[in-house]
């Protein structure tokens, strides 16, 4: 029914845009994106633009670009009502996804687009980014939080974000020097990561009618504090091998599984063989596998698995990369080679 004489006008309020939560709520991102200021930040949060100057000392400075989502590990922090670790799983997949390029990450921006202002949701949303920009040595350079009531379910957000790092030119990793006869390091990762969700979820809640609170078999942990995990980050055990030189090629395990993202990296006529049995698939894959009665071929195309990135290095040095990967705090395993051919094959 439309307006009658006499009615007051609408407010932007009233069609569900609260532009004061908004002001109140960038006011406490302030001080979360001022922690992650660096000597290169030029900019003040509120600008239309950041400004951030490329670091000293390079000579032929490549910059590297990416941006995702958290996909519907989104639904899993709505229902349990935390939503502090997925800004954390944005940062550092992120920064592994310019890793495997040899980059160190520069700066991040995060795009919040959410049905309802929310203050606490969005500080600790954004408080999860800013968490992992700090801990990844990158500054959050801004970001827009949107209000779209007509777009987005109540209580509900999408969260996206875009980084940009640097690596010299003759720096750049690319997987042209991996040759047959290269070895695989698997890096432990820390559960599902970001990928996988959709299929994940529809088996804890509809095939084993679980909720976030209960316990997830197998695995010691609820469903919520096994399927929000933090995606992790593996900036701190292998930029030491970056500088060394030592890495051939890197490859991050995300949507696709090892099949999907190990061929990425490797060069024309070149393979890989991997070995199932050199690690041991955590809990939750297991479980998941059973209680979806998942083929372990459709496993290997959804999930990590357990090896959330893989490093190819040349035999002579596994022992060194394995021992400076676990000084990085990281469970590291040989899990295959590469090989004349095409494509990843498994045995075992």
């Amino acid at each position: 029914m439309g307006l009658r004489m006499g009615d007051p006008g609408l407010s932007y309020r009233d069609a569900g845009v609260d532009l004061d939560a908004a002001d109140r709520a960038k006011r406490r991102l302030k001080t979360l994106v001022e922690a992650t200021r660096d000597r290169y930040t030029l900019s003040e949060l509120g600008l239309f633009g950041g400004l951030y100057q490329v670091p000293d000392g390079l000579s032929q400075p490549v910059l590297v670009a990416s941006a995702d989502g958290v996909g519907t590990k989104l639904k899993i922090a709505f229902e349990a009502a935390r939503h502090g670790t997925v800004g954390q799983c944005l940062v550092n997949h992120c920064v592994n996804d310019i890793l495997v390029q040899g980059a160190r990450p520069l700066f991040f921006l995060d795009y919040l687009a959410t049905g309802q202002m929310d203050e606490e949701v969005v500080a600790e949303v954004v408080g999860g980014v800013a968490v992992a920009c700090a801990e990844n040595g990158c500054a959050l350079l801004g970001g827009e939080t949107a209000q779209m009531p007509d777009f987005y379910a109540q209580e509900e957000y999408d969260l996206a974000g875009f980084i940009v790092g640097v690596v010299e030119r003759d720096r750049v990793l690319d997987g042209r020097g991996i040759r047959p006869g290269d070895v695989l390091l698997g890096l432990a990762s820390t559960g599902l990561h970001t990928n996988g969700y959709t299929l994940a979820r529809r088996i804890v809640f509809d095939v084993m009618g679980l909720r976030v609170e209960d316990d997830l078999p197998g695995t010691g942990r609820t469903v919520a504090d096994e399927l929000l995990s933090v995606h992790r980050s593996y900036l701190r055990p292998l930029a030491p091998l970056l500088e060394s030189g030592t890495l051939r090629g890197l490859a991050h395990i995300t949507g696709g599984g090892i099949p999907g993202n190990l061929p990425r990296v490797l060069p024309n006529g070149v393979g890989a063989v991997v070995d199932r049995g050199a690690w041991k698939v955590p809990a939750v894959f297991r479980t998941l596998q059973e209680g979806g009665r998942v083929e372990r071929g459709e496993m290997d195309r959804v999930f990590n698995m357990g090896v959330g990135m893989i490093a190819v290095v040349r035999p002579e040095d596994v022992d060194r990369a394995a021992d400076r990967i676990q000084e990085g705090g990281v469970d590291v395993y040989p899990i295959g080679t590469t090989e004349a051919g095409a494509g990843v094959r498994y045995t075992g």
